[in-house]
């Protein structure tokens, strides 16, 4: 049971370095899988976010990258939603109560959805936490990252901004 935690915590730690890029922006080919979940208000589909530019993130409570993560999620959501940008961050806790109490921590002023069966991540071949895709406004995935290194957030916000309709 050790040797697996240990080899968990290694492969957290050592996500950051690995960022995989899908097609260059304005030429993603790759549809986003659709999916429909719960939200904390009701649910939440792809498809009802079309036209916007998506960023979905995979995260869990136990992820240590992702307490980095969501306090600059929440800054792109107050920088980027009024020009089009939708932030998905999908809950991959079987328990909720853990979820529930690391947005108690980690407020989430965007779009909080829940997948405790995992089938979503699967869909989208998540293999990390936490583990992000932009989804341009046609429905193609432009991007997709592995791991979260704050050094990499002006990269992709750029993308972002240079994404975004409005």
């Amino acid at each position: 049971m050790r040797i697996w935690l240990f080899s968990l915590l290694v492969l957290c730690l050592a996500l950051p370095a690995f960022a995989k890029t899908a097609p260059k922006a304005g030429t993603g080919s790759t549809p986003a899988p659709g999916f429909t979940l719960p939200t904390r208000d009701g649910t939440v589909s792809l498809d009802s976010l079309r036209g916007k530019v998506v960023f979905v993130d995979f995260w869990a409570s136990w992820c240590g990258p992702c307490q980095k993560s969501f306090p600059w999620l929440s800054a792109l959501h107050d920088r980027y939603s009024a020009k089009g940008l939708a932030i998905v961050a999908i809950n991959l806790d079987k328990d909720r109560d853990l979820a529930d109490a690391f947005l108690r921590k980690y407020p989430a002023p965007f779009i909080v959805a829940f997948d405790p069966s995992g089938k979503t991540a699967k869909a989208f071949g998540v293999w990390g936490m936490p583990s992000s895709f932009l989804v341009g406004p046609g429905g193609t995935i432009l991007r997709s990252y592995a791991g979260f290194d704050p050094k990499n957030a002006g990269t992709i916000e750029t993308l972002i901004k240079e994404t975004c309709p409005r």
